[in-house]
């Protein structure tokens, strides 16, 4: 008889920390608590690779996103969900609830069957699950009040727009998956297949700068978060994180993220860093 066991529910993608576009774990934060968020980002990284793999049918993802969510409720013991039992000890350890981790699973999940965004509203709907949690775990790791969650959501909603924009040719070139509102495309005149373009068009440019104002209001709520936060490690990752993303979309509105990929430079990321770390010290 075959044995069916898989050594691994992962499919893992090469993508680290150091590939994305905000500091994880940075040395802003403190150092008791790093080994633990590097624990909470492999775990995320881990269940994103799954929802994004082009090879797995829908079916497949969601069965090994629920293994990993049977993982974390402590219901399987399985170690291919090897992840989900690393998060769910330092959850317990750190005194935090799972639902950060079970709700990054609802948005994966959705990402394996859907593929289209109705309106705004729709997906920052994704967005509460997708990326609010990030910010909201570690907000509770640091012993913060659940009251910057506000905030919070506001700037890992924006994050995760800013990301799809970056993002917006590979994700229908590879997955189908198409993350601008659909009224918005419609009330412009344009489709989907603009995507394919060299360069993007004047209707889908439309749509992107409507996203970008969304973003920019959304980055105006964030822009609070600093001054509430009491660790002052947290309030100077999150000012650096801040003028990243007011960078990041002023560069995506000045340039085409269809004909090139719109990233900070290395001088533009460090001069955020440095504004950032002094505001984020002084709150503001």
């Amino acid at each position: 008889m075959t044995d069916t066991t898989m050594t691994t529910a992962e499919t893992p993608s090469g993508k680290a920390a150091k590939d994305e576009n905000f500091p994880v774990g940075s040395i802003f934060l403190p150092a008791e608590l790093r080994p633990h968020v590097a624990i909470f980002y492999a775990y995320a990284r881990a269940i994103d690779d799954i929802a994004d793999n082009p090879d797995l049918a829908s079916e497949e993802k969601v069965k090994r996103l629920d293994g990993f969510d049977q993982a974390l409720l402590g219901e399987n013991a399985d170690p291919a969900y090897e992840k989900a039992h690393a998060i769910r000890m330092s959850l317990s350890e750190c005194d935090v609830t799972i639902q950060h981790c079970r709700d990054l699973i609802t948005a994966f999940k959705q990402d394996a069957v859907k593929l289209r965004y109705e309106d705004w509203p729709d997906l920052i709907n994704y967005c509460k699950y997708s990326a609010a949690p990030v910010g909201r775990y570690l907000l509770d790791i640091h012993g913060e009040d659940p009251a910057g969650y506000h905030a919070s959501d506001a700037l890992c909603n924006a994050l995760q727009v800013l990301n799809h924009l970056q993002d917006c040719q590979d994700d229908y070139r590879e997955m189908n998956r198409v993350y601008l509102p659909q009224d918005w495309m419609v009330a412009a005149n344009e489709t989907v297949e603009a995507l394919e373009q060299s360069a993007t068009s004047a209707g889908l440019r439309e749509v992107m700068e409507q996203c970008l104002n969304g973003t920019d209001e959304l980055l105006l709520l964030a822009d609070q978060l600093p001054g509430k936060l009491n660790s002052r490690r947290l309030a100077m990752e999150s000012a650096t994180i801040l003028k990243i993303a007011h960078k990041l979309s002023a560069e995506l509105r000045r340039r085409d993220p269809i004909s090139e990929r719109v990233q900070l430079t290395k001088l533009q990321f460090l001069a955020c860093c440095i504004r950032g770390c002094w505001q984020g010290l002084f709150r503001y």
